[in-house]
């Protein structure tokens, strides 16, 4: 381990929603007892916009973030890797946690909008919350 706190990677496809939404989430959550990153296996040029305002309901700010492309820097980096949803396929790193969030998707629901990103943002709040308790166990 790099440092006294543990470190951990939200991965999606983009890096413009889900893993912007897990890493706000945690950052808000941890604070400085974390170490967050996340990125994109295929960044898009932006972040969500619905992801942004979503965050900022519950008063996270997610400024200056971007999407990301996943680095092998990063991912020696950190403790445990985290993809959210099924889009993003990256290979487990060695020696490292490695989970797969199936997140929630509303929009098989025919939930769509501000809606659909509320249900996501509280499926993933939910997740990085058990995470984070799992992570302050170690």
């Amino acid at each position: 381990m790099t440092s006294e706190h543990p470190a951990v990677l939200f991965v999606c496809s983009k890096n413009g929603g889900k893993s912007q939404l897990a890493a706000g989430l945690m950052r808000d959550l941890a604070g400085d007892h974390v170490a967050v990153y996340s990125a994109g296996t295929k960044p898009a040029e932006s972040l969500n916009g619905q992801a942004v305002e979503s965050l900022a309901e519950l008063g996270i700010d997610v400024t200056g973030e971007y999407p990301k492309p996943v680095t092998d820097e990063v991912l020696n980096t950190v403790d445990a890797v985290i993809v959210l949803g099924t889009e993003a396929k990256l290979d487990p790193p060695a020696g490292k946690r490695f989970e797969i969030w199936e997140t929630d998707e509303p929009s098989e629901r025919g939930i769509e909008g501000m809606e659909r990103m509320r249900l996501v943002r509280d499926d993933i709040k939910d997740r990085v919350q058990k995470l984070y308790t799992e992570l302050g166990q170690k």
